[in-house]
């Protein structure tokens, strides 16, 4: 999983003029490789309960998403594509890492994700 995360995972940033278009050969590649981390985000997590939580946690939030999907978020305009991309994150995370959190916290390397949400 580690060597995945570190060597397979590109999502090249474009300037904006480049991803505009939607139809634009920049914007296709840069939306295939978002949708296929947030894919290997979903098949890391699903690790948890199997492998450490520390190790997950850390290769899907800390690498995953924190280096290189939320990167992509930030410069997705906000609208229907935004929410879409951060739904399919959130669907990704597992439900017991939240059971013993306290109201309106988080976990520490959800917390640029959560800002992200909130604006």
């Amino acid at each position: 999983m580690k060597k995945s995360v570190e060597e397979d995972v590109f999502i090249p940033l474009y300037p904006k003029s480049a991803v505009e278009d939607k139809s634009s050969q920049c914007s296709k590649f840069q939306e295939r490789r978002f949708w296929s981390a947030v894919k290997l985000l979903s098949n890391v997590l699903l690790w948890d309960g199997i492998v450490q939580e520390d190790t997950v946690r850390d290769l899907g939030l800390s690498k995953l998403l924190n280096r290189y999907l939320l990167l992509n978020l930030l410069n997705t305009p906000p609208g229907p594509d935004n929410i879409e991309k951060c739904s399919k994150v959130v669907a990704c995370l597992p439900g017991r890492w939240f059971q013993d959190l306290k109201s309106g916290s988080t976990l520490p390397e959800l917390l640029n994700f959560c800002q992200h949400l909130l604006q």
